[in-house]
Order: structure tokens, then C-alpha cells, then sequence
């Protein structure tokens, strides 16, 4: 498939999985709400905690990505070549200026986010800019603003809040079944097969959801970062920056200290320990990872 073609389609995925994110909420909500018998009030407050979380994750989920990594504003002033090399790539792209957001960690990685172009935000770790020549910035700062140019960033951002609304729920009802909830009355008496099946199945659904909402946020990043690569390269007109920029990451065993699962989607690399020498929970972090190797993100650009 054609990249223009691939851009269209991703478009099209988002918004099918924006839909199936709020479903999959509601979908918890109504089991959650089915096990502790909250009846019709109990699928109002699911569908009020779906809405609610959709809404506020539109609206403030870029801001909750960016606090999350402990971002703050990069000043022109003190960061003059990441704003320069943002506005030439900005003039070439048609792309309105992101802002541009700084993390104190030394090691190299960045990620955009935002609900769309207008209000879309790039933030880049100081070791990104310490370990990178203006070339392989460049590449990495083309590679983040086609993610905003491909309309990656408000599905990926969502994300965010909605796996760890999914979390929640599945936590808070796990535990409040432990704790004495539960539908207890004439399902456990075997007189109504449906009901106990119905029951069972809602247990396995809040049981599994934080696993089913992983796989969502799979959906959502691997063949985006492999797309914006291309595009990322297109912009630039010189693939060897992005490749060595991509190099250096696969070099680099530093891992961000203020990354979590919820946000490791919308990094250019997996922001979490992958092998033993990184850190604990490499073998899980490998298992769930979101993104594609960057050897075959390298080979891919070395193609072109």
C-alpha cells in the first residue's frame, strides 16, 4: 500500500478505535455494574463514567501525558536549535508550531501528543538533545511532527487515559468483589444457568480488561511508528539522519525514569526496560511491548 494510502487508512482506524475504546468502557462499567447489582442505575453510572472519561480525554489527555513524564515548557531562550529546527520543519510541512515540552532525564527518547494540529505538543528529554548532532535531531523531530501531520497523536493520547480508566474500574471491582460484593441471591443456587453464565462472563471481562486494553494500545502505536518513519524521512529528504538517530537509540541502555506502560506507546522507543541490563521487568516490558524492533525500523528506512 501506497504511504498517502496507509495515512488515509490509519485516519480512518482512529476513529474506529476512539469508538471501541468508549464501547470497551461502557463495557466494563456494565459488568462491573452487573456484579454488584447496581441494576439500571448502576449502566447509567457505566455510560456517565464512559462519556465523562471520553470527554475529559479529548480535552485534557495531552496535558495528563505531559505531567505524567514531568514536562515543562521549552523556552526559546534556553533551547534555541530545538525551536529553530522545529519551525524549518514546520515551513516545510505546512505544519503549525507545536509547543515544545522538556524532560529532565538523560535518556534519549521524545513523543508527541495533542488532540489535533492546532493543539498539538512535542516533548523531548534532555538526553535526546545532548546525544543527537542537528541531523539526528532533525530526524527525530521530523519523525514526531508526522505522527501530528498523520493524525496519530489524538487516538494515541486517548489511549492514555482510557487504559488507565479500564485499569481502574477492573482494580477497583476486583476488589470490591473480594471484599464481600458480588451477585450472591438465586445465581449460585443453580436455578438460572443464564444468569451464572452472564455473572462469569462479567467476571472474566473486569478480570481481563487491563490485559484486553494493552492489546487496544498495540492497535494503536506499532504500524504508526514504522509510518511516521517514512513520513518523518520524507520530510527531512535525508533518510541517513533518522537512520542514525535510530541507531543511537538501539545503542542507548538508559531507560526514562518518569515513563509508565500507560504512556510507553507514544514514545519514538520503547521508554521501558527491555533487557536485563536496563532494569527489572524487562522479560514483561518485551512481552507487551508497543513498538515494532528498531532493527526492523532501520532496515525498512535503509530500503528507501
Amino acid at each position: 500500500m501506497h504511504m498517502y494510502d496507509q495515512v488515509t487508512a490509519n485516519k480512518r482506524r482512529s476513529a474506529v478505535l476512539i469508538a471501541v475504546f468508549v464501547l470497551f468502557v461502557v463495557l466494563v462499567g456494565v459488568a462491573f455494574s452487573y456484579l454488584l447489582q447496581w441494576g439500571p442505575v448502576g449502566i447509567v453510572i457505566a455510560l456517565a463514567i464512559a462519556g465523562g472519561s471520553a470527554f475529559a480525554s479529548y480535552w485534557k489527555s495531552d496535558s495528563i501525558a505531559l505531567a505524567m513524564s514531568r514536562a515543562h515548557p521549552a523556552t526559546v531562550e534556553q533551547y534555541p536549535r530545538l525551536h529553530n529546527l522545529i519551525e524549518g520543519l514546520c515551513i516545510a510541512s505546512g505544519l503549525e508550531k507545536p509547543r515544545l515540552y522538556i524532560i529532565d532525564d538523560p535518556a534519549p527518547n521524545a513523543f508527541a501528543t495533542g488532540r489535533n494540529p492546532k493543539h498539538a505538543a512535542i516533548a523531548v528529554t534532555t538526553g535526546l538533545l545532548e546525544k543527537m548532532n542537528r541531523i539526528e535531531l532533525e530526524g527525530v523531530l521530523a519523525h514526531e511532527l508526522s505522527h501530528i501531520k498523520n493524525d496519530d497523536i489524538l487516538v494515541s493520547t486517548l489511549a492514555v487515559t482510557m487504559v488507565g480508566v479500564v485499569a481502574l474500574l477492573a482494580d477497583m471491582g476486583v476488589r470490591m468483589l473480594w471484599f464481600g460484593g458480588g451477585r450472591r441471591s438465586n445465581d449460585n443456587n443453580g436455578g438460572n444457568v443464564v444468569t451464572l453464565v452472564l455473572a462469569v462472563a462479567a467476571l472474566v471481562l473486569i478480570v481481563l480488561s487491563p490485559i484486553i486494553a494493552q492489546l487496544m494500545q498495540f492497535a494503536v502505536s506499532r504500524r504508526r511508528e514504522t509510518l511516521a518513519d517514512m513520513s518523518g524521512v520524507e520530510m527531512t529528504r535525508y533518510p541517513p539522519g533518522l537512520i542514525s538517530a535510530l541507531q543511537k537509540l538501539q545503542a542507548d541502555q538508559t531507560v526514562v525514569r518518569s515513563a509508565s506502560r500507560a504512556t510507553a506507546h507514544l514514545w519514538i522507543e520503547s521508554p521501558l526496560a527491555r533487557t536485563p541490563e536496563e532494569g527489572k521487568m524487562s522479560k514483561l516490558n518485551r512481552l507487551f511491548d508497543t513498538h515494532p524492533p528498531l532493527e526492523e525500523r532501520i532496515a525498512a528506512l535503509q530500503e528507501l
